[in-house]
């Protein structure tokens, strides 16, 4: 069976990087010129274990729970393994040793350094040393023979020597290498290798060959070659069993032979072809280990196995390993079921299982209970490594290596189903793993608690993002707090319980404005703290008993309740608690996690009932917690982002992959904060890791979202994201709003804004693609004003069919907007109503102050508008004069209408208004795309009118100041006595009861004919003679083109001449023009009785005073001036 080569990961910086197994291949472990020893439970770990040896390591060897390195300061030290602790210098030398060897029983070591000398040192009593002297330039690599009689080295000076340990003399020597000065600069680190168990061959690496010389006579027996190696071979290595020889070139070639037969049987390529600096066998075989120049860690499998089974080792497979602590509802079997080695590890126990162990895994071997599981966020990686699959290998048994338990051989029916996974351990969000000595307890938008644990101190460091709420602090770290949660109110620790102590939750209340600002409550027996958080003015903290206890931020203790399974993770944000816990078991590597959104303010109530939390296949809960505006948020492993979305019935929605951001398979964002305004995902990269070490400080990055829409680099699916984007992300201001928090009124008017516009442009895209169906069904998410908008964008490109559904669109949503809620069953539901009423027609109301300031323009584009579509279309002219006026005015329903009723003598008769704007009866007229806000004049194609944001006043409203705001919403609100002299409601009531079936046809008659002349068609009919006389030929509609141009040349105060006249005799024509409020109300019926129908429903029939006419007069002047 072919060797399967598993892709590199990141393992150290840049530079010279070795490898090698622990004595039973339970892990691998490297170390590289950062200094560190890295401990990998296998390949995909995320979370290795680090041992900081110096400031770069140049070698190192590992046996019976020793790790012997050779760093930059000279020495060659010892460390005990895994735990990292030092345990003393073997040896010194004048410059850095390059090179170390243990000898077969780990006994001695043997180092050689870059001043010519080689030393071997006994590891327990480093007096005992031999010093080796001959070679005339740096060492480059050392052998023992594994019957300790020699030694073998290679130089810079281009020789291998073999020498006899007892009295350090030079046995033989072939001058086989390239010479070189420095190691640096040596072509092959020649790493040699004698022949396990028997030491008959010595291989050396020499170009591009692998020579192999007998032991004693020292004769070139043979040569190893094949055609795949092209480049200098540097370093061999033999498998346990002493039956084949692996290689690694400079290149990137990796070849293997079968000693016997001299035959090449495996050949694996680099897949970036750097330089292969370190080579490993599995103590099993099966495996090999390899690393590069460049820091990367590789592995290859089925390495030369005849029966193409896998090696037995846990690092050949995370998934396997992941199922075996399947049933460990606890760490109790820790104490009992584990027997530690020479080695530290520790391998697991299952004589006590044999009853038990129903459950057979699918490769036909028995599950052993007590295997330990690992994650990213359980203590202590690198102690709890231990055997997945303890298969009984041919190749094992050698002398000096630990031997396997045995496995029951009896054979029992196996499960061949899906795998149940083990649940995740309960963690803190923000917060590194526990074993670290220097961790982060909590990072978050608050601050910064780190923890250190070391021989010198155990302490907590508090640090503040702004030292303006609380300087930074350092706390005794006594009772060993692994927990942590920090708010703008206090810091809050939990420890866990221990033989003496019960577990604690501790508080530092920084904010108390009495003297004793801690408290501290101890848990009853058996029962451990595992989560905890902070919110506004409590605390809560999730137990091993399955309860969650709420305390006030003063220790008063609150509610007890109980969780359907076991905490995973909790995170507070002002009344709000998230629990997140085990539903029950997950299958197939998925986990079965269930969340509970409480809100714990005075209307105490559950948002999330225990919903299922939806996580990506395959992963793992990462982090927690709730965006500043208090949107709850989580992260997965394979590092999505999801966001509740509250618009659409509490469910969730991805809104980021980090994923896409990295670089590398094996980099990672750490989630710390995520803001909605302005849309941030805050995290720190992590390289070649899940988490950032404490120091050095790590820096933030910041991330923005997108929704995973389909065809995101097209225009339509930008923009469509964008646009649910913006909504999703402003949900949070309605949550607000509703639960009575103060929020940004501008923020939302921005939102609206943007959305309106992104459909806008959606609506012009869809136009161009002639996809009319499309463009009703983006027309149904607009506001009244922007349909407006789309009726004229859809009149001016000439889609006439269009524009008509479009109107039906706007009348529906006119009378849904006015529409009485008749069954108001929830006090709250009828606040939503009134909410979202006032909301929307907030542009609306700032309406008259888009009139007085683009009167003349919106006037002029009226005329012109008009006489095109005349000439169009004459008959849908007419069907679209006003459907307000029609459709609405006179709708079959039981309450009064606000109806277009009018007499050319009397003007229009509205039961809830005292007194009526008789500016005209013929306003009735209007067509419906007189409604809308014009655009500039200086846009004159369709698409630049829709488009163009800093041109376009409906999309772009103009915002009232707060106080008018709050004006606004007061008297729209709030009755108010009527006027003296004005008629009563019940007379106008009755007025509009007895007149309506009478003057039906006169409505229509005057709504379709008797429109007033504005002061533009005032000006045309003066001076159409002589537009006429300078261009004789010109058509009607080219007249009107011809006449706008010149009206616009006129000054603002000619103008407003004209309109003055036009006004006035408009004003004439009506019996009650001393009335009217402004003329800005010149509005359309439509948004007249879309307002009073507000009202109606409010019950609130009143509008504001009216301004004096001369003080509107004066405004208006000045607004044209103006612009």
């Amino acid at each position: 069976m072919p060797s399967t080569q598993k892709p590199m990961r990141y393992g150290h910086t840049e530079g010279h990087t070795d490898v090698c197994f622990d004595d039973i291949g339970s892990c691998i472990v490297t170390c590289g010129s950062d200094g560190d020893v890295r401990i990998w439970e296998n390949l995909d770990d995320d979370d290795p274990k680090s041992i900081n040896v110096g400031e770069k390591a140049y070698s190192f060897a590992l046996k019976n729970g020793r790790l012997v390195t050779a760093v930059s300061n000279n020495t060659v030290q010892i460390h005990t393994f895994p735990e990292g602790a030092p345990d003393g210098i073997l040896t010194r030398f004048t410059t850095n040793a390059n090179h170390v060897v243990f000898n077969r029983d780990g006994t001695k070591i043997a180092a050689g350094s870059s001043d010519f000398m080689v030393k071997v040192v006994e590891v327990t009593d480093s007096s005992q040393q031999k010093t080796f002297r001959g070679h005339d330039a740096p060492i480059l690599s050392l052998s023992f023979d594994p019957q300790d009689v020699f030694l073998t080295s290679a130089s810079c000076d281009g020789s291998v020597r073999v020498w006899k340990i007892s009295d350090q003399t030079c046995v033989t020597s072939w001058p086989l290498l390239q010479k070189c000065n420095d190691v640096i600069n040596a072509k092959s680190i020649c790493r040699l290798a004698w022949q396990p168990k028997s030491g008959k061959l010595l291989a050396v690496p020499v170009e591009k060959v692998v020579k192999l010389y007998r032991r004693e006579t020292w004769d070139n027996q043979f040569d190893l070659s094949d055609n795949f190696i092209t480049q200098t071979l540097s370093i061999v290595t033999w498998s346990p069993c002493g039956q084949y020889v692996a290689a690694g070139s400079v290149d990137g070639c990796i070849a293997v032979w079968n000693v016997d037969t001299q035959e090449c049987m495996q050949r694996m390529k680099h897949e970036k072809s750097y330089t292969i600096c370190g080579l490993a066998w599995h103590p099993k075989g099966g495996q090999i280990a390899y690393t590069d120049t460049e820091g990367n860690l590789g592995l290859l499998e089925n390495v030369c196995n005849k029966d193409g089974k896998k090696s037995s080792s846990k690092v050949s497979s995370a998934v396997a390993k992941d199922y075996n602590d399947l049933f460990d509802e606890d760490d109790d079997f820790l104490n009992t079921d584990l027997i530690e080695p020479q080695s530290s590890l520790k391998v697991v126990s299952n004589e006590e299982d044999d009853d038990d162990d129903d459950l057979m895994l699918a490769s036909g071997h028995p599950r052993h209970r007590g295997a330990i599981i690992e994650d990213d966020n359980s203590l202590d990686t690198a102690l709890m490594k231990v055997n997945s699959n303890l298969e009984k290998d041919d190749d094992s048994e050698q002398d000096g290596s630990i031997p396997v338990l045995p496995v029951s051989t009896t054979q029992r029916p196996f499960y061949d189903g899906p795998m149940p996974t083990p649940q995740q351990k309960p963690f803190q969000s923000g917060s590194t793993p526990s074993h670290l000595t220097h961790r982060f307890m909590v990072w978050n938008s608050i601050g910064i608690i780190r923890c250190y644990n070391d021989e010198q101190d155990n302490a907590i460091d508090v640090e503040f993002h702004d030292t303006s709420i609380h300087h930074a602090t350092h706390l005794p770290n006594s009772l060993n707090h692994t927990m942590a949660d920090l708010s703008s109110e206090a810091i809050l620790l939990a420890c866990e319980s221990t033989e003496e102590l019960a577990s604690k939750l501790h508080c530092v209340h920084f904010s108390s404005w009495d003297s004793n600002k801690e408290w501290t409550v101890d848990m009853p027996k058996d029962e451990d703290i595992e989560a905890i958080c902070l919110g506004q003015s409590w605390a809560a903290c999730a137990t091993s008993a399955m309860l969650t206890r709420v305390f006030t931020i003063g220790g008063v203790q609150k509610e007890i309740f109980s969780l359907p399974g076991p905490v995973v993770s909790m995170a507070g944000h002002g009344e709000q608690l998230l629990v997140i816990y085990h539903r029950g078991t997950g299958f197939d590597g998925d986990q079965c996690l269930g969340v509970q959104l409480i809100e714990l303010g005075k209307k105490k109530r559950q948002v999330l009932h225990g919903d299922p939390l939806p996580l990506t296949r395959k992963s793992y809960l990462m982090w927690v917690g709730f965006s500043a505006e208090g949107t709850p948020c989580y992260v997965d492993s394979e590092g999505i982002v999801k966001m509740l979305n509250r618009g659409l019935g509490n469910t969730w929605i991805p809104v980021c992959d980090t994923r896409e951001y990295c670089k590398g398979k094996s980099d990672h964002y750490w989630v710390i904060g995520i803001h909605e305004n302005p849309q941030q995902l805050r995290c720190i990269p992590c390289k070649g890791a899940r988490f950032p070490p404490t120091l050095p400080r790590p820096a933030v990055a910041i991330l923005s979202f997108k929704l995973p829409y389909c065809q995101i680099t097209t225009e339509k699916g930008q923009m469509e994201e964008q646009f649910w984007r913006s909504v999703v992300f402003h949900n949070h201001l309605d949550y607000l709003s509703k639960n009575g928090y103060e929020y940004d009124e501008n923020a939302k008017n921005e939102a609206a804004k943007e959305q309106q516009e992104l459909l806008m442009k959606l609506f012009a895209l869809s136009c161009k693609l002639e996809r009319e169906f499309r463009c009703v069904e983006l027309a149904d998410f607009m506001t009244q004003n922007a349909v407006n908008l789309a009726i004229k964008y859809a009149s001016r490109s000439r889609k006439l069919i269009l524009a008509q559904r479009l109107s039906e669109m706007a009348v529906e949503k006119a009378t849904e907007m006015a529409a009485p809620e008749e069954d108001e069953e929830e006090e709250e539901d009828f606040r939503n109503h009134l909410n979202a009423g006032y909301s929307n027609s907030t542009t609306e109301w700032s309406q008259p102050q888009v009139r007085n300031l683009h009167e003349q323009d919106m006037e002029d584009s009226k005329e012109a508008d008009a006489v095109e579509e005349v000439e169009e279309m004459p008959e849908m002219q007419k069907f679209r004069q006003n459907p307000f006026s029609k459709t609405v005015g006179l709708p079959e329903m039981s309450t009064p209408k606000s109806a277009v009723i009018t007499t050319s003598s009397q003007g229009r008769v509205n039961p809830f208004k005292v007194s009526a704007n008789q500016k005209d009866p013929t306003a009735n007229s209007a067509n419906i795309l007189d409604n809308m806000s014009k655009l500039s004049k200086n846009t004159p194609t369709p698409n630049s009118r829709v488009i163009n944001k800093q041109k376009s006043p409906v999309i772009k409203p103009l915002i009232p100041k707060p106080k008018s705001k709050q004006a606004l919403a007061a008297t729209f609100f709030q009755p108010r006595p009527p006027h003296a002299g004005d008629k009563t409601v019940e007379e106008k009531e009755e007025k509009a009861e007895n007149i309506l079936p009478e003057m039906q046809a006169a409505v229509t008659e005057n709504t379709e004919n008797k429109r007033p002349k504005t002061g533009f068609q005032m000006w045309l009919e003066e001076n159409r003679e002589s537009i006429l006389a300078d261009n004789p030929d010109l058509e009607e509609a080219d007249i009107i083109k011809e006449g706008m141009s010149r009206f616009r040349v006129l000054s603002s105060d000619e103008r407003m001449v004209w309109t003055e006249k036009a006004k006035g005799g408009a004003a004439s024509n009506s019996a009650e023009a001393k009335k009217r409020k402004r003329p800005a109300d010149a509005k359309n019926e439509g948004k007249e009785k879309q307002e009073e129908k507000s009202k109606e429903d409010s019950s609130l029939p009143k509008k504001q005073k009216p301004l004096d006419p001369s003080i509107n007069v004066r405004l208006s002047a000045f607004a044209f001036k103006q612009s």
